[in-house]
Parts: structure tokens; sequence; C-alpha cells
């Protein structure tokens, strides 16, 4: 289908950019990478009557480590993740999900600010964050606004962005002693969405997990955290009973929808298979193994 007409617009700054939003309001949808946002707008599910197109705006593209920090401009493309020696180096669950997301054609355009900004549960970089506790710098009229990725996903293709707010950077912790994360994900062919996946990050004191993060990928409305299977772990050596029990914790918390990917109860089992997996790997790197 052809898309409904609209107004085409290019800022060439962040603050071009955040005064159009700001005067265009509701009216106005933000294009980056824009692989969602295409195809809804050819089947009409998206109607903007304005397009501004961030991709001329210099300055949102790097990943580089400042202030304890790992941090993304909002659009870096996904390929520059997947092909970075300091993320495959220090950020091994952001590596894992690198080298799953969709396939390479959408990697090379496709950003991490529109993955995350499109609030989309079935997309992984929204897992990846909750389970790094990173926080989200948006840019509006007011100036900038720091959002901790807990309160980033409020609904269904909904964030705490204001219409009138751009996403430009993402400020992931650098892991420090004794951590280790890891992603696993489960889909039917390359380039589909997760049936499940599980990001984990944690951290280990000698035997014993002293932090965990869990989330979960397009197993409910919302991205989620798997709050029940982090407190299965969290405190206790990662026997095979506790990360058994951390992947029945998430397998009986997460909310799944059955469709052509498969039941409820099965998303439900994969989900308790991949939350373990990822564990697995998570406490090995912890402990310094590949």
């Amino acid at each position: 289908m052809i898309p409904g007409e609209f107004e085409y617009h290019a800022p060439s700054t962040v603050e071009d950019a955040v005064s159009l939003l700001d005067t265009l309001g509701d009216e106005a949808k933000v294009l980056a990478g824009g692989h969602s946002l295409v195809p809804a707008m050819r089947f009409r599910l998206a109607q903007p009557r304005h397009l501004v197109d961030i991709n001329r705006i210099a300055g949102l593209s790097y990943v580089r480590e400042e202030d304890g920090h790992l941090v993304i401009g909002a659009l870096t493309r996904e390929s520059e993740l997947e092909h970075s020696s300091l993320v495959a180096g220090r950020y091994p669950l952001l590596a894992d999900a690198g080298r799953v997301i969709a396939d390479p054609l959408v990697r090379n355009r496709g950003t991490v600010g529109g993955n995350l900004a499109h609030a989309d549960p079935a997309n992984d970089h929204p897992a990846v964050m909750l389970a790094y506790g990173a926080t989200l710098v948006a840019r509006g009229p007011g100036g900038e606004r720091v959002i901790p990725v807990d309160d980033f996903f409020v609904g269904l293709f909904e964030s705490a962005l204001k219409p009138n707010e751009l996403l430009v950077e993402i400020r992931i912790p650098s892991p420090g002693a004794g951590s280790g994360g890891a992603y696993r994900k489960l889909e039917r062919k390359v380039g589909d969405y997760a049936i499940s996946a599980a990001a984990v990050q944690l951290t280990m004191d000698g035997s014993m997990c002293t932090a965990a993060r869990i989330a979960l990928t397009n197993v409910s409305p919302v991205p989620m955290r798997a709050n029940a299977a982090e407190a299965e772990i969290l405190g206790e050596e990662p026997t095979e009973d506790a990360i058994e029990a951390a992947g029945r914790a998430a397998a009986a918390e997460c909310d799944p929808s059955a469709d052509l990917r498969g039941s409820e109860e099965y998303k439900r089992d994969i989900t308790r298979v991949l939350v373990k997996r990822a564990i697995r790997a998570a406490v090995t790197r912890a402990q310094g193994g590949a």
C-alpha cells in the first residue's frame, strides 16, 4: 500500500527537531531507521501529518565509554554495535543481542534509539536495557531530561517520551568486577520477532550472586523485568536448583499471548528454558569464562 499524505521535514540540529516537535505535537512522527514506522504508514496503521526525519542531524551516532557508562547516540546503527570491539569486549549482553536483532539488512539501517523509542515489547533492546539498568536521555524545549529505563516503558508502543521530546542518548553503567551478562533468544527464522528471549545481567562475589536484573522479550504487553526470577538468585549461590526456580518464576510472571509463534503455555515454557540458559551464561562470564 501507499502511505497517506504527509509533510516532510529534515532538521539539521537537535534544537530544530525539538522545535518542530514542539510546534507539530501529536501530528508528527520521528523518522530514524524507519523499519517500524514506514510499514505502519504503508498499511495506514500510522498516518502522521508530519514526518520529522532526524537522519541529517550530526553528532547523534557514537559508542564510547565516559563517566562510568557506555554511552550510545540515539542514531547509532545496530550494525555499529554489532561490530564494536568495545561492546564485544566489555558488554557481552549487548553484544549477544546485537547479533540476533532482525537481519543484517535491518541492522545496517535500524537505530538503537528508534528501537527503544518505539517501545515495542517484541524488540530486543528494551529487555537488554532493562537488564542493564540503563538511563535514557531526552531533549525537549526545557532542556535535557534523564529517564531511568524502569520508568521509560509505560504501555504497548508507549514510552515516557513527551510529544515534543527527542531521545538523544542511552547510558549503560559500566560493568564492575565480577559482572556478567547474556541474551538468549528463540525465533522461528532469522529476522523474525522472538518467540521469547531473556536478558540477564548479574554480579558474582565468589560463588554468591550479589546483584541481578532479568528482563524478557515479547512475552508481555509492555517490556518487563522478571522480578520474581531475580529474587530466586539474588543473594544466593546460583545452583541448578536456584536457576530452575528462577526459570519457573519467570514463566509464571510473564504474560504471553497465543499467536502463530505458539500457545501461551509453549511461550511460558520457552521463557523458563531461556532464562535458565541466560543465567548460566552470565554466571560463567562473571566468573571469567568465555
